[in-house]
C-alpha cells in the first residue's frame, strides 16, 4: 500500500481513496495509474508510446513533465508521439523514423521552435 500512496501522491492521481477501482477514475487518472504502476517497477528503461492521447491538456502537462523529471534522474526514455510540443518538452533528442529506417537523428538543442521540428520531420531541411 505504501507504493501505492507513493504514486498517488508522485503523479497526483485523483480519486476518492487508493482503493477506488481505476475504471472508475477519469481517463487521465487512469493513464497516470498505468504510468504509475511501470514506474513502480524501476525501469532503467522506459517505453512510451503516445502517452497523452486522449487525456486532458493539465494531464498531458503532469505527465511531460514527470517524464522530463524521470529522464533527468539518469533513466532512459523512448517517448514516441505524434504531438511535436511534447517532443520538444521531454527530448534530449528526436529520431526521426520513415518506412522502419532511421531518417534523422537531431539534438534538441538544435531545434528551437515546433516549426523547425515539423520541417525536420517532414525531410524539410531545419
Amino acid at each position: 500500500m505504501a507504493i501505492t500512496a507513493k504514486y498517488v501522491t508522485d503523479l497526483e492521481i485523483q480519486s476518492r481513496s487508493a482503493n477506488q477501482p481505476v475504471r472508475l477514475l477519469s481517463g487521465g487518472n487512469q493513464q497516470k495509474v498505468v504510468l504509475g504502476r511501470w514506474l513502480a517497477t524501476q525501469p532503467k528503461v522506459l517505453l512510451m508510446d503516445e502517452p497523452t492521447a486522449g487525456v486532458d491538456i493539465g494531464t498531458k502537462g503532469e505527465i511531460v513533465k514527470m517524464v522530463r523529471a524521470y529522464a533527468d534522474a539518469g533513466n532512459g526514455v523512448v517517448f514516441i508521439s505524434s504531438e511535436l510540443p511534447e517532443l520538444l518538452a521531454v527530448s534530449d533528442r528526436i529520431v526521426v523514423l520513415r518506412n522502419g529506417r532511421v531518417e534523422r537523428e537531431l539534438p534538441r538543442q538544435g531545434i528551437r521552435t515546433e516549426e523547425e521540428l515539423h520541417h525536420a520531420v517532414q525531410g524539410l531541411a531545419a
